[in-house]
């Protein structure tokens, strides 16, 4: 089972979500071709409502617990509830640009 697959299983088990996108981003960052390092997600939850951001983010991050110990690096993460989702979408939902290895602009 691939890295990805892990990741949507184990957020779908914790959080039973609504809506649930997990994309690989590794292609964009200094890592060997195929690596599974750096994930973009967004996840709308029942279960984030009356949460701020950082419970939210620290309940995705309890799920992920085992991925994030053994070689996830990046995640960049959107936590939503299903109005706020609603509301919002996904609209401009981007991760940053790498800056790492031999992409960084050294001065």
């Amino acid at each position: 089972m691939s890295r990805q697959e892990r990741i949507e299983q184990k957020l779908t088990a914790a959080l039973a979500p609504v809506f649930l996108a997990v994309e690989n981003e590794s292609k964009n960052h200094n890592v060997p071709a195929g690596s599974e390092t750096h994930f973009k997600v967004l996840v709308v939850s029942p279960t984030f409502e009356g949460l701020g951001t950082l419970d939210r983010h620290r309940k995705v991050h309890t799920a992920l617990a085992d991925e994030l110990r053994s070689g996830l690096h990046a995640l960049t993460l959107r936590a939503l509830t299903p109005a706020q989702f609603e509301a919002e979408g996904a609209e401009g939902f981007q991760s940053p640009p790498c800056l790492g290895g031999s992409k960084h602009d050294k001065k």
